[in-house]
Protein backbone atom coordinates (compact mmCIF):
# COMPACT_ATOMS: atom_id res chain seq x y z
CA UNK A 1 0.00 0.00 0.00
CA UNK A 2 2.75 2.43 0.95
CA UNK A 3 4.70 1.46 -2.19
CA UNK A 4 1.67 2.36 -4.31
CA UNK A 5 1.26 5.63 -2.44
CA UNK A 6 4.88 6.59 -3.04
CA UNK A 7 4.47 5.85 -6.75
CA UNK A 8 1.48 8.20 -6.80
CA UNK A 9 3.47 10.91 -5.02
CA UNK A 10 6.37 10.44 -7.43
CA UNK A 11 3.96 10.85 -10.31
CA UNK A 12 2.51 14.03 -8.84
CA UNK A 13 5.94 15.52 -8.33
CA UNK A 14 6.90 14.56 -11.84
CA UNK A 15 4.15 16.61 -13.52
CA UNK A 16 5.78 19.87 -12.54
CA UNK A 17 3.15 21.32 -10.21
CA UNK A 18 5.72 23.79 -8.87
CA UNK A 19 5.79 22.47 -5.31
CA UNK A 20 9.03 22.77 -3.37
CA UNK A 21 10.07 19.31 -2.31
CA UNK A 22 12.46 17.58 0.01
CA UNK A 23 14.79 15.25 -1.92
CA UNK A 24 14.24 11.59 -1.18
CA UNK A 25 17.99 11.27 -0.69
CA UNK A 26 17.69 13.31 2.51
CA UNK A 27 14.76 11.25 3.79
CA UNK A 28 16.29 7.83 3.23
CA UNK A 29 17.46 7.64 6.86
CA UNK A 30 14.27 8.99 8.38
CA UNK A 31 13.59 7.02 11.59
CA UNK A 32 10.54 4.82 11.84
CA UNK A 33 8.89 7.07 14.45
CA UNK A 34 9.16 10.03 12.10
CA UNK A 35 7.61 8.05 9.26
CA UNK A 36 4.64 7.30 11.51
CA UNK A 37 4.21 11.03 12.09
CA UNK A 38 3.88 11.50 8.33
CA UNK A 39 0.89 9.17 8.06
CA UNK A 40 -1.70 11.90 8.57
CA UNK A 41 -0.39 14.07 5.75
CA UNK A 42 0.00 10.97 3.57
CA UNK A 43 -3.63 10.03 4.19
CA UNK A 44 -4.77 13.57 3.40
CA UNK A 45 -2.87 13.44 0.11
CA UNK A 46 -4.34 10.04 -0.76
CA UNK A 47 -7.86 11.39 -0.09
CA UNK A 48 -7.12 14.41 -2.27
CA UNK A 49 -6.04 12.14 -5.13
CA UNK A 50 -9.27 10.13 -4.77
CA UNK A 51 -11.32 13.32 -4.76
CA UNK A 52 -9.71 14.47 -8.00
CA UNK A 53 -10.36 11.09 -9.60
CA UNK A 54 -14.04 11.39 -8.63
CA UNK A 55 -14.21 14.89 -10.10
CA UNK A 56 -12.72 13.61 -13.39
CA UNK A 57 -15.28 10.80 -13.46
CA UNK A 58 -18.18 13.18 -12.87
CA UNK A 59 -17.10 15.37 -15.79
CA UNK A 60 -17.04 12.30 -18.02
CA UNK A 61 -20.44 11.08 -16.77
CA UNK A 62 -22.06 14.44 -17.41
CA UNK A 63 -20.50 14.62 -20.86
CA UNK A 64 -22.29 11.37 -21.69
CA UNK A 65 -25.54 12.69 -20.21
CA UNK A 66 -25.34 15.80 -22.38
CA UNK A 67 -24.94 13.62 -25.46
CA UNK A 68 -28.01 11.57 -24.52
CA UNK A 69 -29.98 14.71 -23.70
CA UNK A 70 -29.21 16.11 -27.16
CA UNK A 71 -30.51 12.87 -28.68
CA UNK A 72 -33.66 13.28 -26.57
CA UNK A 73 -34.07 16.83 -27.88
CA UNK A 74 -33.78 15.66 -31.50
CA UNK A 75 -36.34 12.93 -30.86
CA UNK A 76 -38.72 15.44 -29.31
CA UNK A 77 -38.49 17.70 -32.36
CA UNK A 78 -39.31 14.72 -34.55
CA UNK A 79 -42.46 14.15 -32.48
CA UNK A 80 -43.69 17.64 -33.36
CA UNK A 81 -43.42 16.87 -37.06
CA UNK A 82 -45.14 13.52 -36.60
CA UNK A 83 -48.02 14.82 -34.44
CA UNK A 84 -51.40 14.24 -36.13
CA UNK A 85 -53.67 16.11 -33.72
CA UNK A 86 -53.57 19.27 -31.62
CA UNK A 87 -53.10 17.46 -28.29
CA UNK A 88 -50.21 15.37 -29.59
CA UNK A 89 -48.60 18.45 -31.06
CA UNK A 90 -48.98 20.36 -27.78
CA UNK A 91 -47.38 17.52 -25.84
CA UNK A 92 -44.59 17.22 -28.39
CA UNK A 93 -43.89 20.96 -28.23
CA UNK A 94 -43.76 20.83 -24.44
CA UNK A 95 -41.37 17.87 -24.77
CA UNK A 96 -39.10 19.97 -26.99
CA UNK A 97 -39.05 22.77 -24.42
CA UNK A 98 -38.33 20.28 -21.63
CA UNK A 99 -35.59 18.52 -23.59
CA UNK A 100 -33.96 21.82 -24.49
CA UNK A 101 -34.08 22.96 -20.85
CA UNK A 102 -32.59 19.62 -19.82
CA UNK A 103 -29.62 20.13 -22.15
CA UNK A 104 -29.07 23.65 -20.79
CA UNK A 105 -29.24 22.37 -17.21
CA UNK A 106 -26.69 19.65 -17.94
CA UNK A 107 -24.38 22.18 -19.54
CA UNK A 108 -24.71 24.39 -16.46
CA UNK A 109 -24.02 21.41 -14.24
CA UNK A 110 -20.97 20.57 -16.32
CA UNK A 111 -19.65 24.08 -15.69
CA UNK A 112 -20.00 23.32 -11.99
CA UNK A 113 -18.27 19.98 -12.50
CA UNK A 114 -15.33 21.64 -14.24
CA UNK A 115 -15.05 24.16 -11.40
CA UNK A 116 -15.12 21.30 -8.90
CA UNK A 117 -12.48 19.46 -10.89
CA UNK A 118 -10.24 22.54 -10.80
CA UNK A 119 -10.89 22.90 -7.08
CA UNK A 120 -10.06 19.24 -6.48
CA UNK A 121 -6.85 19.65 -8.45
CA UNK A 122 -5.89 22.64 -6.31
CA UNK A 123 -6.81 20.72 -3.18
CA UNK A 124 -4.46 17.94 -4.24
CA UNK A 125 -1.68 20.47 -4.83
CA UNK A 126 -2.23 21.92 -1.36
CA UNK A 127 -2.22 18.45 0.18
CA UNK A 128 1.06 17.78 -1.58
CA UNK A 129 2.48 21.06 -0.26
CA UNK A 130 1.46 20.13 3.29
CA UNK A 131 2.97 16.69 2.81
CA UNK A 132 6.31 18.19 1.76
CA UNK A 133 6.18 20.60 4.69
CA UNK A 134 5.66 17.65 7.04
CA UNK A 135 8.54 15.78 5.45
CA UNK A 136 10.88 18.74 5.97
CA UNK A 137 9.73 19.16 9.57
CA UNK A 138 10.42 15.48 10.24
CA UNK A 139 13.80 15.61 8.51
CA UNK A 140 14.94 18.66 10.47
CA UNK A 141 13.61 17.21 13.71
CA UNK A 142 15.67 14.08 13.06
CA UNK A 143 18.64 16.33 12.12
CA UNK A 144 19.16 14.52 8.85
CA UNK A 145 22.12 15.70 6.84
CA UNK A 146 21.13 18.23 4.20
CA UNK A 147 17.79 19.14 5.80
CA UNK A 148 19.31 22.33 7.21
CA UNK A 149 19.71 23.63 3.66
CA UNK A 150 15.94 23.95 3.26
CA UNK A 151 14.08 26.92 4.70
CA UNK A 152 10.94 25.87 6.64
CA UNK A 153 9.47 29.33 6.06
CA UNK A 154 9.44 28.78 2.30
CA UNK A 155 7.58 25.49 2.72
CA UNK A 156 5.11 27.12 5.09
CA UNK A 157 4.55 29.99 2.67
CA UNK A 158 3.81 27.69 -0.27
CA UNK A 159 1.07 26.05 1.81
CA UNK A 160 -0.41 29.48 2.63
CA UNK A 161 -0.26 30.57 -1.00
CA UNK A 162 -1.91 27.35 -2.13
CA UNK A 163 -4.67 27.64 0.46
CA UNK A 164 -5.34 31.24 -0.60
CA UNK A 165 -5.76 30.19 -4.23
CA UNK A 166 -8.01 27.33 -3.11
CA UNK A 167 -10.23 29.81 -1.26
CA UNK A 168 -10.54 31.96 -4.40
CA UNK A 169 -11.52 28.97 -6.49
CA UNK A 170 -14.09 27.97 -3.89
CA UNK A 171 -15.74 31.39 -4.17
CA UNK A 172 -15.90 31.05 -7.95
CA UNK A 173 -17.54 27.65 -7.50
CA UNK A 174 -20.26 29.25 -5.36
CA UNK A 175 -21.04 31.70 -8.18
CA UNK A 176 -21.20 28.92 -10.76
CA UNK A 177 -23.46 26.89 -8.47
CA UNK A 178 -25.85 29.83 -8.14
CA UNK A 179 -26.01 30.19 -11.92
CA UNK A 180 -26.65 26.45 -12.29
CA UNK A 181 -29.46 26.61 -9.73
CA UNK A 182 -31.25 29.22 -11.86
CA UNK A 183 -30.93 27.00 -14.96
CA UNK A 184 -32.17 24.00 -12.96
CA UNK A 185 -35.24 26.00 -11.94
CA UNK A 186 -36.07 26.58 -15.62
CA UNK A 187 -35.75 22.87 -16.35
CA UNK A 188 -37.96 22.04 -13.36
CA UNK A 189 -40.60 24.43 -14.68
CA UNK A 190 -40.53 22.93 -18.17
CA UNK A 191 -40.58 19.42 -16.76
CA UNK A 192 -43.55 20.23 -14.52
CA UNK A 193 -45.52 21.62 -17.47
CA UNK A 194 -44.90 18.47 -19.52
CA UNK A 195 -45.68 16.19 -16.58
CA UNK A 196 -48.95 18.01 -15.92
CA UNK A 197 -50.06 17.68 -19.53
CA UNK A 198 -49.19 13.95 -19.64
CA UNK A 199 -50.34 13.10 -16.10
CA UNK A 200 -46.74 12.45 -15.00
CA UNK A 201 -46.15 10.01 -17.85
CA UNK A 202 -43.38 12.20 -19.27
CA UNK A 203 -40.55 14.40 -17.97
CA UNK A 204 -38.62 12.24 -15.56
CA UNK A 205 -37.07 14.15 -12.66
CA UNK A 206 -33.91 12.10 -13.22
CA UNK A 207 -31.15 12.84 -15.67
CA UNK A 208 -30.45 9.65 -17.57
Amino acid sequence: MRHTFMLVVAGLLGVGCGIKRVPQSILEKLPYEAKIELLESENDLALAVDRLDEAHAEVNRTRDQIRRAKDRYSAAKSEVSAANDSLSREVAELAVVEADARVEWLRARQRVNVREETLADQNMTCALARYEQSRLTSARKAKLEGSEDYDPTAFEQQVKNCDAEYAELKEKLKETNSEADAVRAEWDKARAALAKKTFDARASPFVE
